[in-house]
């Protein structure tokens, strides 16, 4: 009998300062699926969303298993958390994130995006029976100011967004436990096999989904493009270099990647989509980078 709990993380392995690799791996997941946002209202222009999520989930997963290491062997006794990682990390949310588009904007989804490390934190706090250090509580906070203050403009314009706005933070707390439980996993196995085998999984399970919205989808070569790239892209390799991170700094660190998410989703919004860039929400860019900053930090106790 295993004892490796599916509802159980670990602390990371690097817990100092961020290396340039621990920057890089943070800057390029945050700019990767901050633009996927805008990647799913393209893809929205001609395809349903039950379609797109499927489509990106396959060739997320096919990306990762024709590298050699995504094809690397993984314990039979670690089957369940791969099956509650393909459920929470991917098939739930990239359903939940279409549908909400509907109804709110590219990047008033990434801007709710930034609420994970709330949700990876104190569920990693509750898994670990261990609070944040200082510096990470402190960035937890300022970074949470500064998403609030990116999505005020766009909240206080009615109630009129309010179910889109549940779905995404119903996607994102699914993301919070997720993160948590991939912990254990990208460290006994690395990145690329424990996402290949999650999204290969998934994409059973969001087959059906895909299946109906082919009926109701038509076909634009700019649409296709734009989910190739949210597949290959946005999923595939995301993943893989989100799963190397966890592994390094840990879950709740890592988490603060997605602080990144609201500013370039804001950003590519503005430019191809025409969305409205308020003050307050530069001011709110500023407190989201600071918070970042203070979530790199050293960890106490390192």
């Amino acid at each position: 009998m295993s004892t490796r709990g599916v509802l159980s993380t670990s602390v990371g392995t690097h817990r100092g300062s961020f290396t340039p690799l621990d920057w890089g791996l943070f800057a390029s997941i945050g700019v990767i699926w901050g633009s996927s946002f805008l990647l799913i209202a393209i893809g929205l222009e001609a395809f349903e969303p039950g379609l797109i999520t499927w489509l990106r989930v396959a060739l997320g997963a096919a990306t990762l298993l024709l590298l050699p290491a995504g094809r690397a062997r993984v314990d039979r006794e670690d089957r369940a958390r791969l099956i509650a990682l393909s459920f929470l990390w991917v098939a739930v949310p990239f359903t939940l994130f279409p549908l909400a588009q509907q109804w709110i904007s590219s990047g008033l989804t990434g801007l709710l995006n930034g609420a994970l490390p709330i949700f990876a934190t104190a569920i990693g706090a509750l898994m670990l029976r261990r609070l944040p250090g200082r510096a990470q509580a402190v960035g937890l906070v300022v970074g949470f100011a500064g998403v609030t203050a990116i999505a005020s403009p766009s909240l206080a314009r009615g109630s009129d967004e309010a179910l889109g706005v549940v779905l995404v933070l119903a996607a994102v707390s699914c993301y919070g436990v997720a993160i948590n439980i991939a912990a254990p996993l990208t460290q006994r196995y690395g990145a690329l096999p424990v996402m290949a085998r999650m999204l290969g999984l998934a994409t059973v399970w969001t087959a059906p989904f895909g299946l109906v919205g082919l009926a109701g989808s038509t076909f634009s070569w700019g649409s296709f493009a734009a989910i190739i790239a949210l597949g290959a892209l946005g999923t595939g390799i995301a993943f893989a270099l989100m799963g190397r991170l966890v592994s390094r700094v840990g879950s709740s660190r890592a988490s603060f990647a997605t602080y990144l998410i609201p500013v370039v989703a804001l950003v590519l919004g503005a430019v191809f989509l025409d969305e409205t860039v308020r003050a307050l929400s530069m001011v709110g860019i500023g407190l989201v980078i600071a918070g970042a900053l203070l979530a790199s930090r050293k960890e106490r106790g390192a």
